[in-house]
């Protein structure tokens, strides 16, 4: 229980916390180790998955999960998984890119429903950037849906990434809530770095000086932003279809998946 805790508030290095059957499944799709299991008898079959993969099992009653699990409601099933994130120049391999740089998103939720996004719509990575939550984090972990185990994921700090994107060809896109270009006529079939900002200040006018392009989701009179996690899924869907549209092949993820 000790460990699981650790794991959950960030102090143990080597594991990620994963409450919940979906997490534990879909850690184990994507074949990301698993160290231990601790249930209260659910999901019998998905355990003796995770025990066949070289991973301990313990059995506990409901107050024993209680007390392992940081989650208000936990689900019967906690799991300690090996997972780290990647480098940066990673994260921002692929031939045709479509990376997404989260930089100072201090929300781990927000993170997480990021992270889903870009899984979600084809897009080649995820970067953490200056001050963004721990995407190792219980909360991250919870608001990806397990998307954090299927896209690369680095971590560094904005200045790598803008270096990197430079060397690698790379146009970016700095999202901002208004003066940009409009969504729709910024041309995102060729390989990018979108990189959007944090929930209240968003992107630094510093980061901003320094991307290739501006671009604003238009929205009616009276609405001034969006959540960082609906911006970036907005920004990532207007990619797929640009890049659908252009007759080449949908963007994807490293998995397969």
């Amino acid at each position: 229980m000790r460990r699981c805790r650790a794991a959950a508030s960030g102090d143990d290095h080597d594991a990620v916390l994963l409450d919940g059957e979906h997490l534990l499944t879909e850690a184990l799709d994507a074949g990301v180790p698993i160290a231990l299991v601790l249930t209260d008898g659910r999901a019998p079959a998905l355990v003796a998955r995770a025990h066949a993969t070289g991973a301990a099992v313990y059995e506990g009653t409901a107050s024993v999960l209680a007390a392992a699990s940081p989650v208000r409601s936990p689900s019967g099933v906690v799991a300690l998984a090996q997972w780290h994130t990647t480098r940066v120049v990673d994260a921002m391999a692929a031939p045709d890119a479509c990376c997404l740089g989260l930089v100072g998103v201090q929300d781990p939720g927000n993170v997480g429903s990021a992270i889903r996004a870009v899984d979600a719509l084809g897009a080649t990575g995820a970067l953490i950037l200056d001050g963004t939550a721990d995407p190792r984090a219980w909360k991250t972990l919870r608001g990806s849906m397990g998307s954090v185990f299927h896209v690369p994921v680095g971590e560094g700090t904005t200045a790598e990434a803008l270096a990197e994107a430079r060397h690698a060809g790379l146009t970016v896109i700095a999202a901002v809530a208004r003066n940009g270009t409009p969504l729709m006529n910024v041309d995102l079939v060729g390989p990018c770095l979108i990189l959007v900002g944090s929930e209240g200040a968003g992107l630094a006018p510093d980061v901003v000086d320094r991307a290739d392009a501006r671009v604003t989701i238009p929205m009616r009179g009276g609405v001034d932003s969006l959540n960082v996690a609906v911006t970036a899924g907005i920004v990532l869907y207007e990619a797929r279809r640009q890049r659908e549209e252009s007759g080449g092949a949908t963007a994807t993820t490293g998995t397969g998946r």
